[in-house]
């Protein structure tokens, strides 16, 4: 996005010194805001017809971000953090910010009728999703398992084991998106190695530990307790054809987004927050696709201010 990225990255006073720095041109804060306000005008149309898209589409990869939101309009009086989320399908990517990192704020990016598998990390916020429309992330999974394999005793020797049965999963796993096997070879090399990691869950579980104990085993169990009951969750990819085992696409979607926050420390308001994830909405988009940002944001402007068809996130007219 360039030059324009970089402007809606910084405060308005920053903003003003980089434009007359660069470009000679003296400008108003006033002015920016107007300019900002009106640009996210112009992107309503086709945010609300990505987000309508991606809400129907069969798989959504989903992620959330700390993205800080100041309160220059009052709405965010008591001085919340903001979030910023993230929902990657094969179409569209869409954006997200608001005040909230709970379930209410998870149905506002997913709708109430999301009826595809949505992949992504553990966090409670995707719990009210049934076992059949979810994916949980292996990547995130094998953090805990390392996690395991690194504590003493007999943590070990589990964590060890898990991590075998772990690496020969993906090991048929990218034989099978190199094509050097099908869809049922896959299903079939997988079914004993998930017999296997379940039956191992399941005999750490049984060791159980002492209550009220607080050492490194009881860490492990614990661990392998919350993982048997989710286990309906793991193996969706295997399940059904053309879904991922992790939700790496939806961490890099939010790479730039974490990159902005480092920049500029957030957005000062509501309508920043807004104008923030339409932009990052289309302009993920637009390269998602392989088509022209500049020219998109073109034919948007001008078709909002002046009249004219709407330019659409999803084709490429």
């Amino acid at each position: 996005m360039g030059l324009l990225g970089s402007v809606f990255r910084l405060s308005f006073s920053k903003t003003q010194a980089l434009l007359d720095q660069l470009l000679g041109v003296e400008i108003s804060r006033g002015a920016i805001a107007r300019i900002r306000h009106r640009l996210s005008a112009a992107l309503a149309e086709p945010m609300a017809q990505a987000l309508r898209a991606a809400r129907q589409l069969p798989v959504a990869y989903v992620d959330e971000t700390g993205a800080p939101t100041g309160n220059a309009d009052g709405n965010n009086p008591t001085g919340k953090r903001g979030w910023q989320w993230v929902m990657v399908t094969a179409v569209v990517t869409v954006f997200i910010q608001g005040l909230s990192r709970s379930t209410t704020a998870a149905i506002e990016l997913l709708g109430n009728a999301f009826g595809g598998i949505v992949v992504s990390d553990r966090f409670s916020a995707y719990n009210h999703l049934p076992t059949k429309q979810r994916q949980l992330c292996w990547a995130h999974l094998i953090r805990d398992l390392t996690a395991i394999a690194k504590r003493p005793g007999a943590s070990t020797e589990f964590g060890a084991k898990l991590l075998g049965l772990q690496q020969q999963l993906f090991g048929h796993w990218h034989n099978y998106k190199q094509g050097k096997i099908d869809w049922p070879a896959l299903q079939q090399s997988c079914r004993p190695i998930r017999q296997t990691f379940e039956a191992t869950l399941q005999r750490v579980v049984e060791l159980g530990y002492q209550r009220s104990e607080r050492t490194p085993w009881a860490s492990t169990v614990r661990t392998c307790r919350k993982l048997l009951k989710m286990t309906g969750e793991l193996w969706t990819f295997l399940d059904i054809e053309g879904i991922e085992p992790t939700n790496n696409a939806a961490e890099r979607a939010l790479r730039q987004s974490v990159i902005q926050r480092k920049i500029s420390h957030g957005v000062q308001s509501a309508s920043g927050a807004i104008c923030r994830s339409r932009l990052l909405t289309v302009t993920t988009t637009l390269r998602q696709q392989g088509r022209d940002v500049w020219e998109f944001l073109e034919q948007a402007w001008i078709s909002h201010h002046r009249g004219g068809v709407m330019p659409s996130l999803l084709s490429d007219p």
